[in-house]
């Protein structure tokens, strides 16, 4: 596919003080995470975001945050230029999302010997699920449960940490989260299934306008075409995670 080039004016409605600034979530491990031996952002969502800022001829300014919740409002607040995010109703206001790049496997985990064996057997009284607050599948349980009690927790790590503690009866994650958490200690273990499919998109801020809307979702469809997400999936070693389908793009929006 031939990349077309990005207008001057285009491209200051993405970085209007000259730089692009990136919303980079470390809180989705399968998306980012800090580098071992720099301490700076990496992964799959960085490499978009660098390309993106290749592409339009700007340098990119990485904003970290701990926790999707934090990521989402500082895109929202354009406090940053683009956001790396999963798609959810509860997140629309003042935010564009593209279609998907990436789709996620929401799953339980469970005490090993809990009698729980079916994602379906989860919803029901005196059962609590923890979740970190403000993400994907805290939004969609909230939603979606009717019977059993979502409990909010400031990230992954403590919504697992209060399952090992007894605190809650499920913990609801990223599958690859969960299972790594599996097999890191004996005594819990992941459902069979998903509950949930998490879309990971791109986001940007509802005010830049229909144009730069339609630019970005075209650079996301080109990235999945190309193998670019593939390929970065792949070189950052991310399992659990697959390329969600590509879209046709209109002439218009290239």
């Amino acid at each position: 596919m031939t990349q077309q080039p990005t207008p001057p004016a285009l491209a200051s409605v993405f970085a209007p003080d000259g730089a692009l600034r990136a919303s980079i979530n470390l809180g989705n491990p399968i998306l980012a995470h800090r580098d071992p031996a720099s301490g700076e952002p990496a992964g799959v969502s960085v490499d978009l975001a660098r390309e993106f800022g290749r592409r339009l001829g700007v340098p990119v300014e990485l904003v970290a945050f701990e926790r999707a919740a934090l990521s989402v409002d500082a895109v929202r607040a354009e406090r940053a230029d683009i956001g790396f995010f999963a798609v959810d109703p509860a997140r629309g206001e003042g935010l564009r999302f593209t279609a998907p790049y990436v789709l996620i496997e929401g799953s339980y985990l469970v005490p090993e010997l809990a009698t729980v064996t079916e994602n379906d057997q989860v919803d029901r009284e005196g059962t609590r699920i923890s979740v970190g607050a403000g993400s994907a599948y805290d939004l969609f349980l909230t939603r979606e449960i009717r019977h059993a009690e979502v409990v909010r927790m400031e990230g992954a790590p403590r919504a697992l940490a209060a399952l090992r503690a007894g605190e809650v009866e499920v913990a609801a994650g990223i599958r690859q989260l969960l299972e790594a958490e599996a097999a890191r200690e004996a005594g819990v273990r992941v459902l069979p299934g998903r509950f949930m499919v998490i879309q990971q998109a791109m986001g940007v801020p509802a005010g830049r306008g229909a144009a730069a809307q339609d630019l970005l979702a075209s650079f996301v469809e080109e990235m999945k075409a190309d193998g670019f997400v593939a390929d970065a999936l792949r070189r950052h070693g991310v399992e659990g995670a697959s390329v969600a389908p590509a879209r046709e793009i209109s002439v218009e929006a290239r």
